[in-house]
């Protein structure tokens, strides 16, 4: 009878050693061809740069107001784009979208004029689910928090940050309880390239 027990434990220990990986597995977020779609479709853009308007926003967001906002899909490889953010004369602004086995992450570089890094930098997010071909969400990560606690940025510890795009429109959205900042920049007429982003070459 013992001998039985203890067969039946080993059968049981083995079979959770095999199934237990593989359940960790498929609950995983990775990288899909939806999400390659969409990052190929900004890539398409890339050498181009586009102006763009503040379609949603609040007293938070008057730095944006009455300035030039222009995206520069800049720097472009297989696995990441480089799209600084020109806001006017500030050039401080770099977004970095990065193909991950888990699927795409979003960066925000922010740099000095003299091109060192801003003390708020590298925050931003990692796609949670599959997204579709024409929007992807990038809720807060754990790193962009502590970040923004240690800086006194507690508003924006809920973060998510979201990109669209159509044929036609480019959109980059901020959004948490009581925010809601949105860019549209259109992508039929292409502008004038901008000055390098800071710090980069």
């Amino acid at each position: 009878m013992k001998s039985k027990i203890a067969l039946q434990s080993l059968v049981l220990t083995s079979l959770s050693s095999i199934a237990l990986p593989s359940i960790a597995a498929q609950a995983e977020p990775l990288y899909t061809e939806t999400q390659h779609t969409f990052f190929a479709q900004i890539a398409a853009h890339c050498g181009q740069a586009f102006a763009g308007k503040v379609v949603s926003g609040d007293t938070a967001d008057s730095a944006f107001s009455g300035k030039s906002l222009v995206m520069h899909v800049r720097e472009c490889s297989d696995t990441e784009l480089k799209i600084p953010f020109h806001v006017g004369d500030d050039h401080s602004r770099t977004w970095v979208l990065t193909k991950t086995q888990q699927g795409l992450k979003l960066k925000h570089d922010h740099r000095h004029q003299d091109g060192s890094e801003d003390a708020v930098t590298m925050y931003g997010g990692d796609t949670m689910n599959d997204g579709t071909v024409l929007k992807q969400s990038f809720p807060i990560d754990r790193e962009s928090i502590d970040n923004f606690v240690k800086n006194g940025l507690i508003q924006s510890i809920t973060n998510v940050w979201h990109m669209e795009i159509t044929p036609t429109t480019f959109s980059y959205q901020l959004t948490r309880e009581n925010r809601d900042f949105k860019v549209d920049f259109d992508l039929t007429q292409p502008v004038a390239l901008p000055p390098k982003p800071w710090g980069h070459e």
